[in-house]
């Protein structure tokens, strides 16, 4: 095997899954990946210092999220909780309030409960182990190949949806990505290529290259691509129908109406169920359907509220990955507070204690 001037050498190991082929041409990208990420990464707080900890909770915020929105809440994040210990130890409304924004919640709850293990188990420091990373709460082969081979310098891949892209382009390979299988045969032909020195510039020189060059939709930089020349899908023009990927299933409809209900200098708001979607946060009243004049103000009667006004709000929706919300809202003023079926907190203890979730973000901005 060739010695290479920035990695050494490409471990020996035999293919595992697809031919020989397609091994030698992954193992050819190697070399001009590893060479362009070095040149052209993008500069990201998380690199800076790619501790064990950091590149945990940056792939975690990363997932489903983009890299500019993940920015100012990683700073932020870690102002709060310096390190594992601080995470495990933090009440759940304060990591909910600091996650706000983010969705995916069950995310941060994961982190919360890995942290835990990490402290019992392991001393409060993540374990340089990918088998003992895949058993933390909410780490799976992608987020567990990140830690392992850019913190700790272990040879495993990293698959996430723009590796999965990239892989499958430079082979031509017309297998469906949404398919389980089709990511651990990737997993298993990249990790019998992973060099055996930084294996982590490897890794996250497939991630940058699906995130800037190698993009989805029908117009990808392939000019600006450091392995075009090894691309099988740019040499047969078929970069704008590589990666194949089933259809989704059509998202539900939810229709509902918002409360935004003032008492003085207060907003009702009021805790989700425990179990679900958006476990344990915020929100503001609301009811399944859309009400008209005549429904707001029987459904307000019944709360034990008589005395109000009311004018319409601008209709919002919101989309969740299987759900989407369309949401009618009505802002209430109450002239005399009745009963206590609603709990009432002003702009600041919301803004400061409460996670009100994006999906009522176009409520939350009339806050005043």
């Amino acid at each position: 095997m060739q010695e290479h001037d920035v990695y050494g050498k490409i471990k020996p190991v035999e293919a595992v899954s697809g031919t020989l082929g397609h091994k030698k041409r992954l193992e050819e990208t190697v070399v001009p990946l590893v060479n362009w990420f070095l040149q052209n990464k993008r500069a990201l707080p998380w690199r800076e210092e790619a501790t064990p900890y950091h590149v945990w909770l940056s792939e975690i915020m990363l997932q489903q999220t983009r890299v500019e929105a993940v920015i100012p809440y990683y700073h932020r994040f870690l102002a709060q909780l310096p390190d594992i210990g601080a995470l495990a130890a933090v009440e759940e409304e304060e990591l909910m309030k600091l996650w706000q924004g983010l969705g995916y919640y069950n995310r941060a709850r994961n982190l919360k409960a890995a942290a835990q293990q990490v402290v019992s188990q392991y001393g409060g420091e993540l374990p340089a182990d990918y088998e003992k990373l895949l058993k933390l709460r909410g780490i799976g082969s992608y987020t567990a190949g990140a830690i392992a081979s850019i913190a700790f310098g272990i040879p495993r891949p990293a698959v996430d949806g723009n590796v999965l892209r990239v892989i499958s382009r430079i082979l031509a390979s017309e297998e469906d990505i949404a398919q389980p299988k089709v990511k651990k045969q990737i997993e298993e032909m990249l990790l019998s290529v992973m060099p055996a020195v930084n294996p982590g510039d490897f890794n996250q020189a497939l991630m940058e290259l699906g995130a800037v060059v190698c993009i989805p939709g029908k117009s990808p930089h392939c000019t600006e691509c450091p392995v075009s020349g090894l691309c099988l899908a740019y040499q047969n023009k078929k970069t704008d129908t590589i990666p194949v990927k089933a259809s989704k299933k059509p998202r539900r409809i939810e229709e509902k109406t918002v409360f935004l209900i003032k008492w003085k200098d207060g907003y009702a708001i009021r805790k989700r169920p425990s179990s679900g979607l958006l476990a344990n946060l915020y929100e503001f009243p609301n009811v399944e359907g859309t009400l008209n004049g005549k429904q707001l103000a029987e459904y307000l009667v019944q709360a034990g509220e008589n005395s109000f006004t009311a004018e319409p709000l601008p209709p919002s929706r919101h989309i969740f990955s299987h759900v989407e919300w369309r949401m009618s809202a009505y802002y209430i003023v109450l002239r005399k507070k009745k009963s206590e079926t609603f709990t009432f907190y002003n702009k600041e203890e919301i803004e400061e204690k409460y996670a009100i979730p994006s999906a009522f973000a176009a409520y939350a901005e009339l806050l005043v």
